[in-house]
């Protein structure tokens, strides 16, 4: 074994720096750079997660060779008109600064922007398919315009070429509308809040029977005002029907979606709003016309009915209908006369034949043929011998009147034995 060198022994480190130091110096050699301060950065964004307390924003941005970790605080998040999503290729700019405490450098972005597709066509894809799925969007929900509304509400700038586009529109289609304007700013941040006032000034006070939302063309950011949320959420909840022109013909924004009716331009929404005053006068007297004729029709069918009427005998000489009728009356009498006739003789015939039957059970019939009836004194009908005794008193009541007797003698008749039976030997 080789003999340990003393020098070496005793030889001692310089003074170590803490891992701390170490970060904090690394830091400050990158902040230090004004090539990392501010810096726009190219790749695809993975892992991406918005955290739901703070806000921020945490993702990775990487390439075909590398990946550096990036964060995007609240305060610039929210002034991002998309989100981002996982593999969509975008350009941050930003720092890029050391973690001390990690011991890791990352990007910190203050914006981005969509590589190929604007941010603005981003976020106005992710919120329309976000209020579809609510079912904003439905056509279900749409509310049919009234036919011949006398209020138009309008919302828009007062100063624009929209306004004067659907004023004299309005005026030469249907003069018998009357106009309120919502003065509001169309672009800016300052513009959905005047709108979504607009939309519920009318429908607080339903001053309104249909309202028109909209501007003049421009670009999309020009038009963003009308995809911001809170506006498109106003016009779907909106219980009087809205027409949204915004732009041309060619634009489209969300408040298109979530409207009753979509108009290309100010002026298509006008003439969507009112009928034509000329066309509705003409259908008005084709009605009246119409209407006319059936009444015309209906007075020539009644006063033929009425001359034919009036022709009639009963109205030309009334005494033939009181003749007929009063012949009809004899008839009637004539017919219930034999009828009563018939009735009574029937009638008539029945008591003679229950005449006969009680006949046939009077007694005094059966005296007529020779018997007589003997009544004791108390009137009590004598029906056998043994009812009487000698020196009762007696009534005989026969043929011509009656004749009282007395009771001499009382002989009973013996009965008469049957001959008795031969008994067989």
């Amino acid at each position: 074994m080789a003999p340990i060198n003393a020098a070496r022994q005793t030889e001692r480190f310089p003074e170590a720096l803490t891992v701390t130091q170490l970060n904090e110096f690394m830091k400050r050699m990158i902040e230090a750079s004004p090539r990392l301060a501010g810096l726009y950065v190219k790749g695809e964004i993975s892992n991406f997660k918005n955290h739901y307390a703070t806000g921020h924003w945490y993702f990775t941005l990487k390439d075909e060779g590398s990946q550096i970790a990036a964060v995007m605080f609240r305060s610039s998040a929210a002034k991002m008109k998309f989100v981002p999503e996982d593999g969509m290729k975008v350009t941050v700019r930003g720092r890029v600064s050391a973690y001390v405490r990690g011991g890791s450098y990352q990007l910190y972005a203050d914006a981005m922007e969509p590589d190929g597709v604007g941010a603005l066509y981003i976020a106005f894809e992710q919120l329309k398919r976000r209020l579809e799925g609510e079912g904003l969007f439905d056509p279900a929900r749409k509310k049919p315009l009234p036919k011949i509304p006398t209020r138009i509400g309008i919302i828009t700038s007062p100063t624009g070429a929209a306004v004067r586009d659907m004023i004299n529109v309005t005026g030469r289609r249907f003069p018998y509308a009357r106009l309120t304007l919502w003065p509001s700013l169309v672009q800016g941040d300052e513009a959905p809040p005047q709108l979504v006032a607009g939309l519920r000034y009318f429908n607080e006070t339903r001053s309104a029977d249909v309202i028109i939302i909209g501007r003049g063309g421009g670009s999309m950011e020009d038009l963003w005002a009308f995809n911001d949320e809170r506006v498109v959420r106003a016009v779907a909840a909106s219980s009087i029907p809205v027409i949204s022109a915004v732009g041309h013909e060619t634009d489209f924004t969300l408040c298109d979606f979530a409207a009753d009716r979509r108009a290309p331009t100010p002026s298509a929404a006008a003439e969507l709003a009112v009928p034509d005053g000329e066309t509705l006068k003409r259908q008005i007297a084709h009605i009246v016309d119409r209407e006319a004729d059936v009444l015309r029709s209906m007075l020539r069918s009644d006063r033929q009915r009425l001359e034919s009427l009036a022709s009639r005998r009963v109205l030309t000489d009334p005494r033939n209908l009181l003749d007929d009728r009063r012949v009809t009356l004899d008839r009637l009498t004539d017919r219930m006369s034999r009828a009563e006739e018939i009735r009574v003789e029937g009638k008539k015939a029945g008591l003679a034949a229950l005449a006969g039957k009680l006949s046939a059970l009077d007694p005094l019939a059966v005296l007529s043929r020779g018997y007589s009836a003997v009544y004791r004194r108390d009137g009590a009908l004598v029906r056998s011998v043994d009812d009487v005794t000698p020196g009762d008193g007696i009534t005989f009541r026969t043929v011509g009147g009656e004749a009282d007797c007395t009771v001499e003698r009382v002989s009973r008749h013996r009965k008469e034995e049957a001959p008795a039976e031969e008994m067989p030997d």
